[in-house]
C-alpha cells in the first residue's frame, strides 16, 4: 500500500485492531442472521508526510449510505459547538446576505441551520440520504455528493464558489485526500476561508483514544501533514485553535496561498508542539498498539469480575467509537446486556459485531445498573449530567480511555 497524499510505501503499522464490521453499520433485528461483512482495520503510518491512514480495502460507498444512522443533533453539547462557532465565524469574517456559505458533510443541518437563521445565504454537502433529507426540512439547499474536485468544477460552473468553506470531522473521513483538498482549492472564492475540525493526532496518541480508530475514518491528521496537504494544492493555513471536541481536536484557517493574510504564530507553536512530541519520528508510534490491548484487558477483567459477582452493566451511547471498542475486546451482550442511546434512528438497532441491543434511555428508569459503561466518553460529563438521577439511586459510571475509571 502507498500513501494516499505523497504515494510513498507504507511499512510501518500503527495499530492492528483486528477485523470489523463498519462502526456505524447498526444491524435490524431480521438482519442479525444474515452475513456481516467484516473488514480489516489496520493503520499505517508514512514516513515521508506522516500521514497515519486506515488500510485500504473498500470505497466510501459502503460505509456513507442510505442507512448511515449517525445524526449530529443528538448530541446537546455538539449543537452548542456548531452554535458558537456560527457566531465567531460570522462576526470574524463579516459575513452577511451577499455571503455565500458551504459545508461539507453537512450532516442534517446542524450547523448551517445557524446561517439560514441569519439570512446568509449556504449550501450543504451530504451524500448520505437520512441526513440529507433531515437538514431540507429545515430549508437548507443540499447536493446529496461526495465533495471532490467533480463538484467543486460544476459548483464553480453554477457560480457558486463559496466565502467560507467549513467542515467539521469530515478530513479524516474521505478516502481520497488529495482529491478532496484540490476540491476545496477549485470551489474558494479569491479571499474567502476555509475552516475544518479534525481530530487531533497529537491526543489520540497522548490519551490512548484508539478506539476513534474506525473506517469511517481514513486518516489521522496532525497540522504538520494537513498543512504539507494544503500547501501542495495551493492553500496555506493561516491559524489553528485548540479545541476540547472529540477528545481534542484542531480547528484550522486556510485560505489560497496568493492571500496576503498573515500566518499567526499559533501555527507555528503548535507545529513546534507537535515536533517536541514527536509526530515527526516514528518512535512516538511503535507503542500504540501495546497500550490499546492494555486498556482491553483491564476493561475485560472489570466486565467478567462484575459478572461473576452478579452485576449488571449497561453500555450508554451507541457510538462509533464503542463499536471499535467492543469489538476489539470481543465484548458480547453476556458482558454488557444493553446499550442506550438517545438517537431514534439507532434505537431497537444491534450493535454492529457484538449485536448488543439498542434501547431508549427511558428503560433505564425502571431498569437501573450497577454500573453505567459510557462508550462515547468525549461526551461523558453530559452523559452523567443528564442521567443523575441514576447515580442518586446507585448506579455508577464507568469509562475505559485513557484508563478505567469509576465515578
Amino acid at each position: 500500500m502507498k500513501c494516499r497524499h505523497c504515494g510513498n510505501l507504507l511499512n510501518k503499522t500503527f495499530i492492528d485492531l483486528g477485523y470489523a464490521p463498519p462502526s456505524n453499520a447498526y444491524l435490524t433485528k431480521s438482519q442479525l442472521n444474515q452475513h456481516e461483512l467484516y473488514f480489516p482495520l489496520k493503520v499505517f503510518v508514512c514516513e515521508n508526510c506522516w500521514l497515519v491512514q486506515t488500510e485500504d480495502y473498500n470505497n466510501a460507498d459502503d460505509l456513507f449510505n442510505a442507512e448511515y444512522a449517525y445524526f449530529s443533533s443528538t448530541s446537546i453539547s455538539w449543537l452548542k459547538h456548531a452554535e458558537d462557532y456560527s457566531d465567531l465565524i460570522i462576526n470574524k469574517l463579516k459575513l452577511n446576505e451577499k455571503s455565500f456559505v458551504i459545508e461539507i458533510a453537512s450532516n442534517d443541518g446542524y450547523l448551517l441551520k445557524n446561517f439560514v437563521n441569519k439570512g446568509i445565504p449556504c449550501l450543504g454537502i451530504e451524500p448520505t440520504k437520512n441526513t440529507a433529507e433531515a437538514s431540507i426540512k429545515l430549508n437548507i439547499p443540499v447536493v446529496q455528493e461526495f465533495f471532490g474536485e467533480k463538484l467543486a468544477i460544476k459548483l464553480e460552473s453554477n457560480n457558486q464558489k463559496a466565502d467560507l468553506i467549513c467542515g467539521n470531522n469530515v478530513y479524516a473521513h474521505v478516502p481520497n485526500i488529495n482529491d478532496f483538498t484540490l476540491g476545496l482549492k477549485i470551489a474558494l472564492k479569491k479571499g474567502g476561508t476555509i475552516t475544518l475540525e479534525f481530530p487531533h493526532l497529537l491526543n489520540l496518541i497522548k490519551y490512548k483514544q484508539f478506539d476513534t480508530i474506525y473506517h469511517e475514518h481514513f486518516s489521522y491528521l496532525s497540522l504538520y501533514t494537513v498543512k504539507k496537504i494544503f500547501e501542495t494544492f495551493g492553500l496555506i493555513i493561516y491559524d489553528v485553535e485548540e479545541l476540547n471536541t472529540h477528545g481534542g481536536s484542531l480547528r484550522i484557517y486556510a485560505c489560497h496561498d496568493d492571500d496576503k493574510r498573515i500566518v499567526s504564530n499559533n501555527v507555528l507553536n503548535l507545529l513546534n508542539i507537535e515536533e517536541k512530541f514527536g509526530l515527526t519520528n516514528i518512535t512516538i508510534y511503535n507503542d500504540f498498539q501495546h497500550e490499546a490491548i492494555k486498556i482491553k484487558n483491564n476493561l475485560l477483567n472489570f466486565l467478567i469480575e462484575q459478572y461473576n459477582l452478579g452485576k449488571k452493566v449497561y453500555g450508554y451511547g451507541a457510538a462509533a467509537k464503542g463499536n471499535t471498542l467492543l469489538n476489539f475486546a470481543g465484548i458480547k451482550s453476556d458482558l454488557i446486556k444493553f446499550v442506550f442511546d438517545a438517537a431514534k434512528s439507532k434505537q431497537f438497532m444491534y450493535m454492529p459485531g457484538s449485536h448488543i441491543p439498542i434501547l431508549p434511555p427511558e428503560i433505564l428508569d425502571s431498569d437501573i445498573p450497577d454500573y453505567i459503561f459510557i462508550l462515547p466518553w468525549n461526551i461523558s460529563d453530559e452523559v452523567q449530567n443528564q442521567l443523575q438521577h441514576l447515580s442518586n439511586k446507585g448506579a455508577k459510571f464507568v469509562t475505559a480511555i485513557p484508563y478505567l475509571q469509576i465515578k
